[in-house]
């Protein structure tokens, strides 16, 4: 999983930002699904299972910022 969802997001390596916009359309599937699966196969629970990916996607976002920003 954790592949597969680096070549979505290898998209932002490509200069033209209108291509890499349209690949990274998969995150807003792969978050649910990340946490479907914790939830399903690790027993966690679904509040926590989407907390933990929303929090580890928010910190994945601000370093992307950052490091964009810099």
């Amino acid at each position: 999983m954790t592949a597969l969802g680096g070549i979505g997001h290898a998209a932002f390596v490509d200069p033209k930002l209108p291509l890499a916009m349209t690949i990274a359309i998969v995150v807003p599937i792969e978050l649910p699904v990340i946490t479907w699966v914790r939830h399903r196969y690790m027993d966690t629970p679904i509040i926590s299972a989407a907390t933990q990916v929303g929090l580890g996607g928010a910190l994945v976002s601000g370093t992307g910022f950052l490091i964009g920003s810099s």
